[in-house]
């Protein structure tokens, strides 16, 4: 199949786009779309392009070092841009597997030309036409591709002029080639290079960032990690430093590699930001703040693997970002200038139930409570407001608006936007302790009691350490043991001054999943949602193939839709080596795929055993529907909380819970040995499910939150 890549600097008229995409898509063609303009205000007409892919280049330089915005500011459009672009992973592997590279306007030729020259089989264009005869083209050779096409010289003349500092840069971008930085030696030449002394800081910079490029085209990713880290312990300025350090440990982390220089990368920034803080430039603090906090709480590292440094000693991992005046700054509470008050009792109680875009479990709380003749119930999603979207995820203004007490722009912009939501309700109640929470608590609540629910995903993310628990009133959990890493991470929330604090299940209609099971759903072992590396269903793989060496009637029935290869490289290896184990697992009918689908409880009737093989959860709440469904429960024993005071084994009952695919199998050949055995255990299972997380029961406890409290 041919690879196109578009390259846009300015939108491109999408009509015109959209033809060319169809003609390219006729010719079994795979078009990707790279922009600098704002892809987003355009993305119903994007989405309906049918692009293989569409991603959002950087469209400024404002994260860049000084140098690099006034180089650009004496640049020309088309420099401008490939500056912008140059180190974006996305585009780089895509240009790597292109087999023709197109600029749609002029200010993205230079961009094409300077992709071409480490892609030196890709065909190398300007304008649609041109790129739709070369696919033709190629389709009639068989794909076989030819050296590029260049853009016109005098396109290119305009963008050429750059110097680094008396280095000539063609002579750097040679000497860096793949070839060499393949070289063990040549690598190891150049990573002593950039560490030699008496280097001015700016050429000691440009050469290491020269270099990395060429390890990270070589195949090298660590070795240029390395050479930004070596380049980064002989430079004094701490921003410059935060920033060699920053981009090495990015180079891996799109790789799925875990940095080996985390630790100082994050160090780094903390420095910078509590110097910057100290002078009393808020906005830069917040800058290196905001950056150290997403280095650390990166979703590679915590969320699209099978481990955690969390996992390990989470009060220690924080630890550090603790102890530095930025963050200790950020997490003294400003607190509420007066305490909540109870709705007057001649009226109903005004609820206020908001999220950013996931409302997955809050469908049965809204019909509940909608109908509920004391509750006036209002509904509000951030994300359905752009202007409101736009502040619930704004990390960094946050940050400054916190560092600089309260006065930025960022402040009167949520009193404006959000006041009138707050002020209306008796209770906030706000799902998900993610964006939102930092923006309900930038302003004060005056009289409105704020509730906020936190699952599990939340835990492993930034935004927790940006919020002032302070001005929220209740936290509500789903588990003890969520509650128990959470504490450990927030200082905050330890101590007797953080919000109150609730263990409340999901709301779930478990009823619905009580309906008869065929005898044969006995050898069916069920796995619902295998749409995250957490959920680790090579481990249910594992323990299919343990029980089928008994009795090879049983099956595994996964339900939900797959991973995304495109949230990380760490997802995509993972599933890589998941379809790898499945193929013939597959093609035998020992794995059966059912893909999404909006019925569950009809799908669980044909399923005998259900399998939690998680790494992590929060509350499990496909499991917990099976176990409803009279399915035999077989739950992992949690690896990120095992061995802990609270996880799987205090949230589930006595049996369920296994420490290894041996136990699991075990239990499974135990449990169905024979059909009246497995009814039974069901039976019990379902019993359970129901007298405990059902609606009818967690409804009463939702009911006492928000009607039952005393102010």
């Amino acid at each position: 199949m041919t690879e196109v890549l578009l390259i846009a600097a300015a939108k491109p008229q999408l009509g015109v786009l959209a033809d060319a995409v169809r003609k390219f898509n006729a010719q079994g063609a795979r078009v990707h779309l790279a922009g600098t303009f704002h892809l987003e205000s355009f993305s119903e007409e994007i989405a309906a392009l049918d692009l293989a892919e569409a991603s959002q280049l950087p469209r400024s330089l404002a994260h860049g070092s000084q140098a690099l915005r006034r180089r650009a500011r004496t640049s020309t459009v088309g420099m401008r841009v490939w500056l912008q672009a140059r180190r974006t992973p996305w585009l780089r592997s895509r240009a790597r597997r292109a087999d023709v590279l197109v600029a749609l306007d002029p200010a993205a030729v230079y961009t094409v030309w300077r992709l071409s020259q480490y892609n030196r089989g890709a065909e190398a264009l300007f304008g649609l036409t041109p790129a739709l005869t070369a696919v033709e083209r190629l389709g009639a050779r068989g794909g076989v591709t030819r050296r590029p096409i260049l853009p016109p010289l005098d396109v290119l003349v305009r963008d050429v002029r750059r110097s680094v500092d008396g280095l000539p840069a063609a002579l750097l971008r040679t000497a860096t080639a793949r070839p060499v930085m393949r070289s063990t030696v040549g690598a190891r030449l150049w990573r002593s290079a950039v560490t030699a002394p008496g280097l001015p800081t700016r050429v000691r910079t440009v050469t290491a960032r020269y270099v990395a490029e060429g390890m990270q085209w070589a195949g090298r990713t660590s070795g240029a990690a390395m050479v930004l880290a070596d380049a980064a312990s002989r430079i004094r300025d701490p921003g410059l430093k935060a920033r060699l350090l920053d981009e090495g440990v990015m180079k891996e982390i799109s790789k799925g590699v875990t940095p080996r220089h985390l630790g100082r990368a994050v160090a780094a920034q903390l420095s910078h930001a509590d110097e910057e803080f100290a002078a009393g430039r808020t906005g830069k603090a917040a800058g290196a703040l905001d950056r150290a906090l997403c280095l650390a709480f990166h979703r590679v590292l915590h969320i699209d693997r099978l481990s955690s440094p969390l996992a390990v000693d989470a009060e220690g991992f924080v630890a550090p970002l603790h102890r530095t005046r930025t963050m200790r700054e950020l997490s003294r509470g400003q607190g509420r200038r007066t305490r909540y008050e109870r709705a007057p009792a001649h009226r109903p109680l005004r609820l206020l139930v908001t999220t950013s875009a996931n409302d997955n479990f809050l469908h049965h709380i809204l019909e509940h409570f909608g109908n509920h003749p004391g509750v006036e119930l209002r509904f509000l999603d951030l994300a359905a407001s752009k202007h409101l979207k736009r502040i619930a995820w704004a990390g960094r203004r946050m940050l400054e608006d916190r560092l600089s007490g309260g006065k930025s722009d960022y402040q009167e912009e949520v009193e404006r936007l959000m006041r009138p939501y707050v002020d209306w309700a008796d209770t906030v109640f706000l799902d998900w302790s993610a964006g939102p929470a930092p923006i309900l608590t930038t302003i004060d609540p005056g009289t409105t009691r704020v509730v906020v629910r936190l699952h599990s995903y939340e835990a492993f993310t930034r935004w927790p350490h940006m919020t002032d628990f302070s001005r929220i009133d209740d936290l509500v959990y789903v588990a003890p043991h969520v509650r128990d890493l959470v504490t450990s991470l927030v200082p905050q929330l330890r101590g007797g001054h953080g919000p109150r604090t609730h263990i409340l299940d999901n709301a779930m209609d478990l009823a619905a999943f009580a309906r008869p099971k065929p005898a044969e759903a006995r050898f069916n072992l069920g796995l619902i949602g295998i749409g995250q590396v957490a959920k680790d269903p090579r481990w249910a793989v594992d323990v299919l193939e343990r029980v089928r060496r008994h009795d090879d009637r049983y099956r595994l029935v996964m339900i939900g839709g797959d991973m995304d290869p495109k949230t990380s490289r760490a997802t995509r290896e993972y599933r890589r080596e998941f379809e790898r184990e499945l193929a013939p697992l597959t093609e035998s009918g020992a794995v059966v795929r059912r893909g999404p689908t909006d019925d569950v409880p009809s799908e669980l009737t044909g399923i005998g055993t259900i399998i939690s093989s998680s790494v992590r959860e929060g509350c499990h709440v496909g499991l917990m529907e099976g176990a409803a469904s009279a399915a035999v429960p077989v739950v992992r024993d949690w690896p990120f909380y095992a061995g802990k005071p609270n996880g799987a084994r205090t949230l589930y009952p006595e049996g369920w819970v296994v420490g290894s695919p041996e136990e699991a199998a075990k239990r499974i050949l135990e449990t169905t040995a024979t059909e009246e055995a497995w009814r039974e255990a069901g039976k019990l299972a379902a019993e359970h499910a129901l007298s405990v997380w059902d609606w009818s029961v967690v409804s009463k406890q939702f009911e006492q939150l928000f009607l039952e409290d005393d102010a």
